[in-house]
C-alpha cells in the first residue's frame, strides 16, 4: 500500500486492517501509514468511526482488527487432522457465535511433529484466505494423547503395541477395560503419549486388519498418510456410465499412425503412445498422443472433485491406489493395442540437431499398433527382436530410436541435470503377501527414448499456453540454494572430488561432479548428494522454468490418468485451442494457485508413502537373512551411529555406536567423520565395510547391523583400524540391542 505520511483514507485503513486478517496495534497502524503528530489523532478518530459502525473491532484498549479477526500471535487447541494429513487448530475456548476460524499446522512444517489432537500451542498466525489461517508453532503448552499407527507385536508370551514410525522407539503396554488383547499382528490406531518409562501405556482406538494379510504393508501406509483409496459412489457411477467417444469434428481421426505404448512389464494403464516419422530435410516429426482423460472428467464433476482431491496415483509393489476408478484409468483412458481410444496429441517438428521447428496440438481417435515392453523393444534394436516386436523393427521402432537419437542430441548441448540413481523392484508371490525378491531395475535407452519424447510433449504444452497466454499448472524447478551447494562440495572434497561451489551455477555442472565419480566407490552416493542439494519441484500458475531440465518452459502434460496437473493442463489447451468440450472453465483461472499448493503436497505425501513401503519391503526381505554379512556403504555418519545402505538390495539401516568395534567414538560433523579416540578409526561417507544384520523390523523398516570384526580399509581411510570384537552379553543379544526396543 502506497503511504504519505497523512492519515489514511476510510477506505485505505478498512481495507489494510481487513487484508491483514489479524488483531493491529495503533501504532502499528501509525507506522503503516507512516502518521506523525497531530495526523495521529484524525487516525484515532477514523478508527472509533469504523468501530462505531462494527466495521471493525476493539480488543484489549489499543488493538483493533476486522469482526472475528486473530492476534498474530495466540493460543490454539488442535481439533482434528484434515483428508490432506495438517493438523486443524481453532483458538483456545473459542465462544464466538460465528463458526470458528480454521488454523492449519502444515503437517511439513517444522516443529508440528509432536503435535497432535487435543495439544495446546502458542502459534505464530497469518492470514491464509476468508477465516483461515497458517500457524507456526512458538511453543507447545499443553499435549494431547498422540496418535499414532501400530502393530500388536508378542514377545516371552506378553503382547504390546509397537509404532509403525521408526522414529518412535518406544514400545507400548496396551490399556484395556476388558483385558481382551488383538492377536499380534493386528494392524491398529493408538493414542496414548511416549514418555521416559521403558514401556508408557497407549489404547487401541481402531483395528485395521492384520499383517498377514494382501497388501498389507501398503496398507499400513495409506492409513498412515491418510490417502484416499476409496471412491465416493457418484465418481464410480459417473466412470462407470462412460462411454467411447464418436469421431466428431473437432476430434481428427489418427487411426492410421501406428502409435506404439512402451511400458513397464507390469504397467496395466497406458496413457501415452508414440511414433516417429522422417521429414524430407533430415529432420524428424514426433507424435506423442496421451489419453483424452478431460472428455470423461468434466470441472465440477463428482470425478474432478475426487481426481482433485487424491492429486496424482500413488504406487506401491504391491498394488496401486489410482487417482480415477478403473473403468477409467484401466479401460476407456487406457490406450490398449488395437482398440478406438479418445486421446490429445502433441505433433512435434525437430531439425536434424534436434532443435523444435514447431508443434501442434489435436484431440484425435487413436488405436494402438502395439503395447510393448521396455526390456523387449531394447532387445529388438539389439539384435534379438521377438514375435511381436520384430514385425514392428523397421516401420516403427527404428525410427523411434533415429528421432531419439536427435532429441539426444539436443538434450546433451542443453545440459541439463543427470543423476544415476538405482530403482528397486521388489517382485511379490502369487498371493501378494511374501517378497520372492528385490532387485535394481535396468536402465536401458528405451527408458531414456520416453523420457526425452514425453519432456518434449511437456515444452510444447508449455510454450503453446504461453504463446495463447492461457493459464497453466508449470512445472517448476528453483535454482538450488547456495548453503546446500556449498555444502555438497564440502562433502564431495572429502571424498577428493574437488570443486568451488560459487562456481557451480548451471545444473551441467552438477552432472560433471556425478561424472567426475564414475567408476569411484562413491559413484552412488554422489549422485543421491548432488539431488539433495537441489531445490524441490513443484507446480505452479507462475513459470520460473525449470532448473534441473536446463528448460525455459515445462508443464506436465502426458500423464492425465494418474496426475491431476495434467488433467488442468489438457483443460487449458482445450479451451484456449478450441477444440471442444471439456475445457478449463474461467472460474477455476482464479483458484489455480490453491489447486497448485494442493496437488504439490499430494506428490510429496505420494511419495513419503512410497518410500516407506519400500523401505518396509526391505526389511521384510532381509527379515529372513538375520544374523549374516553383508557388504555395506556409509551413507551417513551421526552421533548415534553410521548409517549404511547393502547396495544389492537397496536397503538402509543403522549401525548403532554401541555396535561398532569398541571404542570412544567422536562426531566430526564438518569434516563427515566418525571417529574412533582410541584406535583411531575413521568413517567416512562413501567407505564400505561388512556389516552383520541383527534386527529387521517390517512393521515400520527399521533395519539394525553391527560392524564385523575385520572391517576392510575404505578408500579414504587414512588410519589403520585396531577395533576390538563386539561384545556379546548371553542370549547371543549384541550388547546395545534390547529386545523389545528399536534402536
Amino acid at each position: 500500500m502506497t503511504t504519505t505520511g497523512k492519515a489514511p483514507t476510510r477506505d485505505e485503513l478498512l481495507a489494510f486492517i481487513r487484508e491483514s486478517g489479524r488483531v493491529l496495534d495503533k501504532r502499528e497502524l501509525a507506522r503503516a501509514f507512516k502518521v506523525k503528530g497531530a495526523d495521529r489523532v484524525a487516525l484515532k478518530a477514523l478508527l472509533r468511526e469504523l468501530e462505531a459502525e462494527g466495521l471493525i473491532e476493539r480488543e484489549h484498549g489499543k488493538r483493533v482488527g476486522a469482526p472475528g479477526a486473530l492476534p498474530s500471535v495466540t493460543v490454539v487447541e488442535v481439533v482434528r487432522i484434515s483428508k490432506d494429513g495438517d493438523l486443524v487448530a481453532q483458538p483456545h475456548n473459542w465462544r464466538g457465535d460465528a463458526p470458528a476460524p480454521e488454523i492449519l499446522f502444515f503437517a511439513a512444517d517444522r516443529g508440528t511433529r509432536d503435535l497432535a489432537v487435543g495439544s495446546q500451542v502458542l502459534a505464530r498466525l497469518s492470514k491464509r484466505g476468508e477465516n483461515s489461517y497458517r500457524a507456526d508453532p512458538i511453543r507447545h503448552l499443553k499435549a494431547g494423547p498422540q496418535r499414532f499407527l501400530a502393530v500388536v507385536a508378542e514377545a516371552d508370551g506378553a503382547r504390546f503395541l509397537r509404532a509403525a514410525d521408526k522414529r518412535d522407539r518406544n514400545d507400548y503396554r496396551i490399556e484395556t477395560a476388558t483385558g481382551e488383547l488383538p492377536p499380534a499382528g493386528t494392524i491398529v490406531w493408538a493414542t496414548g503419549k511416549p514418555g521416559r518409562r521403558s514401556m508408557p501405556a497407549a489404547r487401541i482406538a481402531e483395528t485395521l486388519g492384520h499383517l498377514d494379510e494382501p497388501n498389507a504393508i501398503s496398507a499400513l501406509a495409506i492409513a498412515e498418510h491418510d490417502i484416499p483409496c476409496e471412491f465416493p459412489p457418484e465418481a464410480l457411477a459417473e466412470a462407470n456410465a462412460a462411454g467411447p467417444v464418436a469421431l466428431e469434428a473437432p476430434r481428427i481421426d489418427l487411426r492410421h499412425i501406428p502409435l506404439v505404448t512402451i511400458d513397464g512389464a507390469d504397467a496395466r494403464d497406458f496413457d501415452d503412445a508414440v511414433h516417429a516419422e522422417p521429414l524430407p530435410d533430415g529432420g524428424w516429426r514426433i507424435t506423442v498422443a496421451i489419453a483424452d482423460v478431460a472428455w470423461y472428467v468434466r470441472p465440477g464433476s463428482a470425478l474432478d472433485r475426487e481426481a482433485e482431491s487424491r492429486g496424482n496415483s500413488v504406487y506401491f509393489p504391491d498394488r496401486v491406489v489410482p487417482m480415477l476408478p478403473e473403468a477409467l484409468s484401466n479401460d476407456l483412458c487406457s490406450l490398449r493395442p488395437g482398440e478406438d481410444r479418445a486421446c490429445m496429441a502433441a505433433i512435434m517438428d525437430f531439425d536434424a540437431d534436434g532443435i523444435q521447428r514447431g508443434h501442434r496440438f489435436v484431440r484425435g481417435l487413436m488405436r494402438s499398433a502395439a503395447r510393448l515392453i521396455y526390456e523387449e523393444v531394447q532387445a529388438a534394436i539389439d539384435g534379438e527382436p521377438n514375435d511381436r516386436t520384430g514385425p514392428l523393427l523397421e516401420p516403427v521402432l527404428k525410427p523411434l530410436y533415429a528421432a531419439y537419437a536427435v532429441l539426444a542430441k539436443a538434450r546433451a548441448h542443453r545440459g541439463p541435470l543427470e543423476l544415476e540413481l538405482a530403482e528397486w523392484v521388489v517382485e511379490m508371490d502369487e498371493r501378494r503377501r511374501r517378497i520372492r525378491s528385490v532387485s535394481q531395475r535396468a536402465r536401458l535407452d528405451s527408458h531414456r527414448l520416453i523420457e526425452d519424447f514425453m519432456i518434449a510433449a511437456n515444452v510444447a504444452a508449455a510454450e503453446t499456453l504461453i504463446d495463447r497466454q492461457a493459464p497453466c499448472l508449470f512445472r517448476i524447478h528453483d535454482k538450488p540454494d547456495p548453503l546446500r551447494v556449498e555444502s555438497l562440495t564440502g562433502v564431495l572434497s572429502e571424498m577428493g572430488i574437488k570443486a568451488s561451489a560459487s562456481a557451480i551455477t548451471r545444473p551441467r555442472q552438477f552432472t560433471d561432479l556425478v561424472r567426475k565419480a564414475e567408476g569411484t566407490p562413491y559413484a552412488a552416493l554422489v549422485s543421491e548428494l548432488v539431488l539433495r542439494s537441489q531445490s524441490q519441484a513443484i507446480y505452479h500458475p507462475e513459470n520460473i522454468g525449470h532448473f534441473g531440465l536446463a528448460l525455459a518452459r515445462y508443464a506436465h502434460f502426458t500423464s492425465p490418468i494418474r496426475r491431476y496437473s495434467d488433467l488442468i493442463v489438457h483443460r487449458s489447451l482445450i479451451a484456449s485451442l478450441g477444440l471442444g468440450d471439456g475445457g478449463l472453465p474461467r472460474e477455476e483461472h482464479e483458484r489455480l494457485d490453491r489447486v497448485a499448493e494442493h496437488i504439490s503436497m499430494t506428490e510429496r505425501r505420494a511419495a513419503a508413502a512410497e518410500r516407506q513401503v519400500q523401505e518396509r519391503f526391505a526389511a521384510a526381505w532381509m527379515a529372513d537373512h538375520i544374523g549374516e554379512t553383508f557388504e555395506a556403504r556409509v551413507t551417513g555418519l551421526h552421533k548415534a551411529g553410521v548409517f549404511v545402505r547393502i547396495d544389492a538390495v537397496g536397503a538402509e539401516g543403522l549401525v548403532p555406536r554401541a555396535l561398532l568395534p569398541d571404542d570412544y567414538w567422536e562426531h566430526d560433523p564438518g569434516r563427515h567423520l566418525l571417529i574412533g579416540r582410541n584406535s583411531g578409526l575413521e568413517f567416512r561417507l562413501g567407505d564400505t565395510l561388512e556389516v552383520i544384520l541383527r534386527e529387521a523390523e517390517p512393521i515400520n523398516g527399521g533395519l539394525i547391523f553391527s560392524a564385523a570384526v575385520s572391517l576392510p580399509e575404505g578408500p579414504s581411510r587414512g588410519r589403520q583400524s585396531r577395533g576390538r570384537p563386539v561384545r556379546k552379553p548371553r542370549g547371543g543379544v549384541p550388547k546395545g540391542v534390547r529386545r523389545g526396543k528399536r534402536r
